[in-house]
């Protein structure tokens, strides 16, 4: 394993325990970002940094559903908007006029060096 490898394989360890942070792991081992996103052109090395980034979001949606399960509204409303779209949980706005009656709305589309006439 030549210098490089022995590098990689570190920024990799680092990677894993920043839960895929990159500027934090890249700091720990005293690389450039730039060196780091020069590796993502070896098809290994970027393997691996895609399982840590899923690792790393796979903790989160635990973290997630643990907020869920403790009743916490705002991540179960969060989690319906993302994951139950199908399922209609989807945010709407609807624009409407005063009282909730329609818009009467008017687009006039002018070409440049036209005058606008009402």
């Amino acid at each position: 394993m030549d210098k490089t490898d022995t590098i990689k394989k570190a920024t990799l360890e680092a990677l894993e325990k920043s839960l895929g942070v990159v500027t934090t792991a890249v700091k720990q081992v005293g690389i450039a970002r730039s060196t780091f996103y020069e590796w993502m052109k070896d098809n290994k090395f970027k393997e691996s940094v895609e399982d840590i980034q899923n690792i790393a979001l796979d903790f989160a949606e635990s973290q997630l559903h643990k907020q869920i399960k403790d009743g916490n509204t705002s991540a179960t409303i969060f989690y319906l908007k993302k994951k139950g779209k199908k399922r209609g949980y989807v945010e709407r706005q609807e624009i409407t006029g005063a009282e909730g009656l329609p818009n009467d709305i008017k687009i006039n589309i002018i070409k440049s060096g036209e005058a606008i006439h009402d």
